[in-house]
């Protein structure tokens, strides 16, 4: 099955099994870290949680890291407990930003796996669009225990990405934007460009104009130039960004796909790793 459900999905889930199914808010801001909190506040999904992508979906930052690290498994774990999900809970995110932050959660969910977590196409606008109530209620989720299994072999290190670099049979992706990937510009890191070899695959792509995602056929069109068979490392700015392009290859059919969550912010924390600038 699809991880990318519609607004019509969810209310069917949620009348079938409402006490098995959590909805997450992860709308957030990167320039007003508050605002999706703030929004969030003024109307969501009935019942949904609010998760926070600094606070509760990234570590504390250090010299290495990058700028949204990840929790430690056992933390992450801890909040998913508190806000009622298990394994045996259905898990439907969702973000007001054009799907970035939602895909960030369903592949950290996925990481700590969990295998029913799914993404609201086209976000809290495509709920509101079609029809259906938001609310400024704030639920009170029932606790669980949700015990982490991490997915080890989907998630690199920067030592692991080095040894990829010009490696047969892998491929790197970096999701974002062209300018930032050339290094024409670079708004948020010390240093521009990209890490050597690497394709650049911006995330919007796998959007269409509307801001719901491509079909699976679509998607499998905009990455047909990857070998199938090839290992797929995806990194970004700082781990967020990334997980569009995780999740548009995984649905495009691509098995073998990997998380840098460092990324460039981590990358470049390295004095010694090399930097390339310009289209490859």
């Amino acid at each position: 099955m699809s991880a990318i459900v519609s607004p019509d999905w969810v209310i069917k889930r949620l009348k079938e099994d409402p006490d098995r199914m959590v909805i997450v808010d992860v709308s957030f801001h990167l320039s007003k870290p508050e605002e999706g909190r703030k929004a969030y506040l003024k109307g969501h999904l009935p019942g949904a949680v609010y998760v926070d992508l600094e606070r509760d979906l990234s570590g504390d930052t250090g010299t290495h890291g990058g700028r949204h690290p990840l929790p430690a498994p056992e933390t992450l774990a801890k909040m998913l407990g508190d806000i009622g999900i298990d394994h045996e809970t259905a898990v439907v995110v969702y973000d007001d930003n054009g799907g970035m932050f939602a895909a960030r959660f369903w592949w950290q969910l996925r990481h700590l796996g969990h295998t029913s977590v799914y993404v609201l196409d086209g976000g809290l606008s495509s709920w509101v669009k079609e029809g259906y109530d938001i609310t400024s209620e704030v639920p009170k989720p029932v606790p669980r225990k949700f015990v982490p299994k991490p997915r080890e072999d989907e998630l690199l290190d920067a030592k692991q990405v080095r040894e990829r670099i010009g490696r047969t049979g892998s491929i790197l992706i970096d999701a974002r934007e062209k300018a930032r990937y050339a290094g024409e510009i670079e708004p948020l890191d010390h240093k521009a460009g990209h890490i050597p070899g690497a394709k650049n695959y911006f995330w919007k792509g796998n959007f269409r104009e509307d801001g719901k995602w491509k079909s699976r056929e679509k998607l499998k069109q905009h990455y047909a130039s990857l070998n199938p068979n090839s290992e797929i490392v995806v990194y970004c700015g700082s781990g967020v960004s990334a997980c569009p392009n995780v999740l548009g290859l995984r649905e495009a059919g691509f098995k073998n796909v990997k998380l840098y969550a460092g990324s460039w912010s981590d990358w470049i924390s390295y004095a010694s790793n090399p930097v390339a600038t310009g289209e490859e």
